[in-house]
């Protein structure tokens, strides 16, 4: 990426309503403003960003500080870049005391912008949508009381794949398929890939395991008899409820997310850093 000298970034800052939060963001702020026109700047989560005119935008938190970063910004997308507070950040995975140090090269332009899948879920009654949303990380159907097995169709282009007997069943995107989904034993899918994971959740059948397949094709789910509670969940926020009439439809989004990339933080090292690979790694000679 590359900007000029003599032009300083527009940039946005947001940031939790939180105390440890509040103050790691005055601290940056005063970092920033130095090198960067703050054009916005809020903590309440919930305004329309998609008519603010910036460069990018500085997300001070965790992962699901940015995965609500997304939706606000909705079909608007600016790059992104996360500060981490959280416990993992494989979104935010860069320090306050990093972002400190290096923003002015930040601000030269010394970072590359990396585009990542997003989708959007359609929940359809009787053939007629009755809720949308835009999506970074995944579509999940999840159960609830008396928590008993669920069957779940799933379609491929309107194909039927098979009937899943399970707990429930995410289709994530490869930056949710190190959230939810490998918590459900999914894959790790590198987040540049253009593809969809499916995993079940507790699946009755030990045969069943996770699926990848391009995000090129329109994925379909139905429940055969769900729950009272039974229910479409979105990046952990819940959609809909489902009946046995519902159909729930997941496909490529027209946007992308853009995630800024600093020089030095690559998909390898954040994987070492936040699984804790790092085993017997020794230092090779480059």
């Amino acid at each position: 990426m590359n900007l000029s000298a003599a032009c300083r970034p527009r940039v946005v800052i947001l940031s939790a309503n939180k105390e440890s939060v509040q103050a790691a963001s005055e601290h940056l702020r005063s970092v920033i403003a130095v090198h960067a026109d703050i054009v916005h700047e809020e903590h309440s989560n919930d305004a329309d960003l998609s008519a603010i005119d910036a460069d990018f935008v500085i997300v001070v938190g965790g992962d699901g500080s940015i995965l609500r970063a997304a939706k606000q910004m909705g079909t608007r997308q600016l790059p992104v870049l996360g500060v981490n507070l959280g416990k993992l950040g494989f979104l935010a995975d860069v320090s306050v005391e990093h972002l400190a140090s290096s923003f002015r090269e930040i601000c030269a332009g010394h970072y590359r912008v990396i585009d990542h899948l997003m989708f959007t879920c359609q929940v359809l009654q009787n053939g007629h949508v009755v809720a949308q949303e835009l999506g970074l990380n995944e579509t999940s159907i999840l159960g609830g009381p008396p928590y008993s097995i669920l069957e779940i169709n799933l379609f491929v282009d309107s194909e039927l794949v098979t009937t899943y007997s399970c707990d429930g069943l995410i289709i994530a995107t490869p930056i949710g398929s190190t959230a939810h989904s490998l918590s459900a034993g999914g894959p790790i899918l590198r987040k540049s890939l253009q593809a969809f994971v499916i995993s079940a959740i507790s699946p009755h059948t030990l045969t069943v395991r996770p699926v990848v397949d391009t995000a090129d094709r329109v994925y379909e789910m139905s429940v055969v008899a769900p729950n009272e509670s039974t229910s479409v969940v979105v990046d952990g926020q819940p959609l809909h409820s489902v009946t046995k009439d519902t159909r729930i439809r997941i496909q490529r989004a027209d946007v992308k997310f853009q995630l800024i990339e600093i020089y030095g933080h690559g998909y390898y090292r954040t994987l070492r850093e936040k699984l804790g690979w790092g085993g017997k790694l020794r230092q090779i000679d480059s």
